[in-house]
Order: structure tokens, then sequence, then C-alpha cells
């Protein structure tokens, strides 16, 4: 009997495989993830209230909601005394304050390019709550906005001026585990990968990177049911039933069904992997790089492409390398609609502008925070441990090696897999050099927040 998949954490994407250079999804996949199948009862007696459950569809015929330039809006923070307040939402996570001593290579992080990233974080810190618990966890902004207020009447010159204000302005707490000793975690990274595509389909064009259908339904659960508030279950109607949505392979098979395409891929497995890490730029035929970034998703469970070729003697399960399925798609066209089949899951899109650098930071796309991501100072995080906005300083060591890695970043991205105290998963950037970064990552990590002084321990609307 199929059933509707909820899902328990509401995560902007499946990215679920980095962290392991061969993308084994037995490691990393969303089977681990909080992701789970109802029992057909349960979901019966939750599709019983379907009917007075707000779903989040636009009016007809409306226009878009236009796109904001986060980068190139000014910082704005409004009086203490305006800046509306929600109940606070209870972390699971502890912290205890330490000094900045505590901090190991605290000196020893190069600042001088942090501004603009500090200053882009305050853009979301300022932005008033809406109390939903739908939403994932945010630092509190009323916590925030004595800091923001005091930075935006500044302008460091160096990265010791940088680290004098963070000084002056924030505590250090170190975030301890459920036991009440320091949380240690997995570290993996994640990257923007670079496709190559086509408006139209056509020729080498073959592989699409879908709009969110039409169709497709998302339904907060907890607006019925308080006790699941935060998980959401997607689907579709057939008649007065509310019904899965489609499969990648039934997708795939109904092309009168199939969404809008934003582009076209010129390799199957490219664009797979590309929904994998959620979002990447696509280099059209006249050069021009436009971003696709993640918009939705089917709702059904990620299964293993790698594991799929391994169970069936095509390639070892330690070979399932990108490099290795490309090579198995090429010598193998008539069957990669199969292989692609066996993950019944889909990644929806939708088309990004291409954010500039600047002072010297590359940017990616916005991650869960809405803020765009900043090259090696955003991480994700579980946001029941920390709230999306804090400052996080992180200490691990690089990719596949004992070199300390530690430095100032930004908890701005959730992930499927990034669940625990500590566990965090480390946005390397664009590009090839920042994939092969983000594919051998998968190393030990400990964390201490930022926080306003004079508000208390970390807390979270």
């Amino acid at each position: 009997m199929s059933v509707l998949q909820i899902d328990l954490e509401p995560q902007r994407r499946w990215r679920c495989m980095r962290g392991n250079h061969t993308f084994r999804a037995d490691e990393h996949g969303l089977r681990r993830s909080s992701m789970r199948w109802l029992m057909p009862v349960a979901v019966a007696a939750l599709l019983s209230a379907c009917a007075s459950v707000s779903i989040d569809e636009p009016e007809p015929g409306a226009p878009p909601a236009p796109e904001v330039d986060i980068l190139a809006q000014p910082l704005k923070v409004p009086p203490l005394d305006t800046l509306r307040d929600t109940p606070e939402r209870k972390l699971e996570g502890k912290f205890v304050p330490v000094g900045w001593a505590a901090l190991p290579s605290w000196t020893d992080d190069d600042l001088s390019r942090l501004w603009p990233v500090f200053i882009n974080n305050c853009k979301g810190l300022m932005r008033p709550t809406g109390g939903s618990l739908v939403q994932q966890s945010r630092a509190t902004p009323r916590a925030w906005q004595p800091v923001c207020a005091a930075a935006q009447s500044v302008q460091p010159q160096s990265g010791a001026q940088v680290r004098a204000f963070i000084e002056q302005h924030l505590q250090p707490w170190r975030l301890l585990d459920d036991s009440g000793k320091p949380a240690r975690n997995t570290v993996t990274g994640y990257y923007e990968p670079l496709v190559h595509g086509s408006r139209k389909r056509g020729g080498e064009y073959q592989w699409p990177l879908y709009q969110p259908p039409a169709d497709l339904l998302t339904i907060d659960l907890g607006s019925v049911y308080p006790e699941l508030a935060g998980k959401r279950v997607r689907g579709k109607l057939e008649g007065k039933r509310v019904v899965p949505y489609d499969t990648r392979a039934e997708i795939a098979a109904s092309p009168q069904r199939q969404p809008p395409a934003i582009v076209w891929v010129n390799d199957p497995v490219e664009a797979f992997f590309l929904q994998v890490q959620g979002s990447g730029r696509v280099r059209l035929p006249d050069g021009k790089m436009i971003r696709v970034a993640y918009a939705d998703h089917n709702g059904r469970p990620y299964a293993s492409i790698g594991r799929w070729l391994a169970d069936r003697g095509e390639l070892p399960l330690a070979q399932t390398s990108m490099q290795n399925i490309k090579a198995w798609a090429r010598a193998n066209p008539h069957r990669v609609q199969e292989m692609l089949n066996a993950n019944p899951a889909m990644v929806f899109f939708r088309e990004e502008p291409v954010a500039t650098s600047q002072a010297g930071v590359d940017f990616g796309p916005k991650g869960a925070y809405g803020i765009p991501l900043a090259a090696q100072r955003t991480i994700a995080v579980d946001t029941r441990y920390v709230p999306l906005g804090t400052p996080v300083y992180l200490a691990t060591t690089m990719p596949s090696s004992t070199t300390p890695m530690r430095r100032l970043v930004f908890a701005q991205d959730t992930g499927a897999a990034i669940k625990g105290p500590a566990r965090t998963d480390f946005f390397w950037g664009f590009g090839d050099e920042a994939g092969a970064l983000a594919g051998r990552m998968k190393q030990n990590g400990e964390m201490w927040v930022l926080w306003p002084k004079n508000a208390g321990a970390p807390s979270a609307r």
C-alpha cells in the first residue's frame, strides 16, 4: 500500500551524499535522516483532517514574488522597541560560557574579509520572526539588535579591528551534548557544482532540471496537530483524495505530466549530483551563467544509485564514485534512466541570479536562512541545537588530513543528514576545487557559539 511520506524536519533539500568522495548513500543518505514512512492507519488519521489544513498555494495567476538582492541591500536595524518578539523555542543543546582563550587558535583566524559576511548575517538577524513552528529555529532578533546596531555604525579596516569588535560585543559559549560533555561530531562538506545546459531540449541537452509542479501540495500538519509542529506531507490531489506525489520514474514516463524545465543538461549523472548538492550553476551555450537553487521535492525517500549499481554487480560499492558512475552511464546509455529511476526522490529548482563577489567574498546560493552562503564561512547545522543566524567558531581538520582548520563561520543552512549536537556541513564554495575538498571531507569537529554579551545563554525563536 502506498502512503504519504512525512518530512519530519522541513529541509531545503535532500543533499545527503556529501562527505565521502564515493558518494555512497548508505553513509549519508536520507534513509538515515529523519524521514520515515508512516503506517497506513496513521496516515489515514492524519489525512482525515486535510480539509482543514492550510495548503500554501499561490493565488491563480498571481505573479511570483520579486527576487530581492540581499547583498545589495543596506543593513537596516529597527529600534529595539519596534522589533516584535515571539515565544522562545527550546534548544536541545546546553551551553557553558568560556573565555576567548578557550577557542583553539582563535587569534590565528584571518578575519580581514569577514565583515561583509557579518553584516549580511545581521540582515537576516534583523528580520522579524513569524513564530511559526514549521520554520527552522532562528537566533533571537532582540538579543542581536544592539550588536547589529553597533555594526551598522562602524567599518573595520583590518582583521584585527573585526576581531576587536567581536570580542567587545560577543561572548563564546561552548556547545555541550545531551550528556553535558563538550559536543563533538562529524563535519562533512558541500559545494556548488557547475553543469552545462540549454534553455531548449535538443542535441546533447536531454536531462531536465524541473521547476516545482503546479499540482504539488505541501501540507503543514502542525496546524492540525500541535505535536506534529514542523512536520509536513507532500502529495497531490486525485479527486478528493490526497495521494503521494509521483516518483522520479513516474515523472519521466509521463511527458504530459512533467513540470516545466528551467534547463536541459548534457550529462545525466552531473544533473543527478546537482540535485544531491541542492543547487548549482549552469553554463548556457552562449556562455551565460545562471544558478538553479532548491525549491521543493516530491516527498519520496532518497535511494542511492551507487548502491543500485553495486547490488546488480555493475560496480563494486567502493568504486561507485561520480567518475565511475559517469563512465558506466556512457557505456550503458540505454540503461541510464533505469539507473536514475532507482532513486524515487526528485528535487525541483528555481532560477536565481549568480551573486557577485563582495569585498573578496564569494557568495553562493541562498541557504535555509534566506541569506547567500559565503564560501568557507558558512555551515549547515541542526537547528535543534544551534539556531540559524548564529556565529559559530568551528574547530576541525582539513579534508582527509590532520591539519587543523579553525575558523569563525555562520549557521545559515540546514541539511537532511545534519543531525545532532555539533554535526556540521561546511560550505566550500563553487567549482571543481571546492567539490574535491567537499567530497573528501569527513572529519571530527567541535564548536563554540558566539552570542551577544549581556543577553544570557543562546536562545531561539
